[in-house]
């Protein structure tokens, strides 16, 4: 089982709302329930991998929504607490040609509020993968709270002599919501000590490390802990590089697949969903079955990743797709 750990929020995704005869058009929003891990969670329960959401939720009825969305997508709720603060908002800007720009509105709302009391004392004992990172890990003090069982399950599995979980982190940057690059940073490099897998794009690695070019500073994360790097480039596709058992390096690239792109919101979600979803059906989901892949696996689950990323940006918003439909994609 995967758990999801982080912010779950509603997306005010624009629309262009006709205002009588009028040849100029208003901007108006539909709510979505969204958060990076929360859109990862969905894409994994709709490719029917068993998965968990931790967090704190409103009892609001954006909160309801929320809820009610994960539960339709196979996604566990017990892991879930309910508070009476709202639930967050994330207004989306789109652009042609563009990444999404999004502003937030997180004061006092019930996903941030998560805090270390929060965190249950054990996970299920068949949690194999956590999965983390997103604006959770810039506010507090849900980003404490999370980062206290990402060390917590990292350690305790070690002094107990079993295999530590897959511990996977998507920065998934959003540079306004981070006060001090500096500092972040540095916890950030934190957190890379514990971490198996770390999934970015080529413009959050370039937000982290901006005096470092991309192959330096992938190489920097693999020497601080990480086991495999994954590296999305849009439409050029994605990169892998893999630290093995004898520190030998792999590094497998697969293109882009080629589609019509409405929007690009929760591509990354979905890739870094569909690439876990694949360690797990593949029975690869283990920090040492990790170290082990081969080039052949490592490209297919990257393919695989890529076409449900390019699925999704076929559609408006983060609407994962089901494993028929990425089977159905020819190469």
């Amino acid at each position: 089982m995967i758990v999801c750990c982080g912010e779950a929020l509603i997306d005010m995704v624009p629309i262009k709302a006709l205002v009588g005869q009028k040849p100029d058009a208003e901007t108006g929003f539909i709510p979505c329930p969204g958060g990076s891990p929360y859109n990862t969670a969905l894409a994994l329960g709709r490719l029917g991998v068993p998965v968990q959401f931790l967090g704190r939720l409103s009892r609001d009825f954006f909160g309801e929504r929320l809820i009610t969305k994960l539960i339709q997508n196979q996604v566990g709720t017990g892991l879930i607490i309910r508070s009476s603060e709202p639930s967050t908002l994330a207004f989306v800007h789109i652009e042609a040609g563009k990444e999404p720009q999004y502003l937030f509105y997180t004061e006092g709302t019930a996903d941030r509020s998560l805090t270390t009391a929060d965190i249950p004392g054990r996970l299920p004992e068949e949690t194999r993968c956590i999965l983390f990172g997103s604006i959770a890990m810039t506010m507090e003090p849900v980003a404490s709270a999370i980062e206290s069982l990402i060390f917590r399950e990292h350690t305790q599995a070690a002094r107990q002599g079993k295999e530590r979980p897959v511990i996977s982190l998507d920065p998934n940057i959003r540079p306004f919501m981070i006060r001090d690059r500096e500092a972040y940073r540095n916890r950030f490099e934190t957190w890379l000590r514990a971490v198996s897998i770390l999934k970015i794009s080529a413009e959050d690695m370039a937000y982290i490390y901006p005096d470092q070019d991309l192959k330096a500073a992938i190489e920097r994360a693999l020497n601080l802990g990480v086991r495999l790097a994954l590296l999305t480039q849009g439409s050029a596709g994605a990169l892998a590089l893999l630290r093995r058992e004898r520190d030998e390096l792999l590094q497998v690239t697969v293109p882009g697949f080629p589609v019509t792109v409405a929007d690009t919101i929760g591509a990354g979600d979905t890739f870094h969903g569909a690439f876990l979803a694949w360690l797990e059906l593949h029975g690869r989901m283990s920090p040492s079955q990790v170290a082990s892949l081969t080039r052949g696996e490592l490209s297919e689950a990257l393919g695989f990743a890529n076409k449900a990323a390019a699925l999704v940006c076929t559609r408006h918003g983060a609407n994962p797709p089901a494993l028929a439909e990425i089977e159905a994609l020819k190469d």
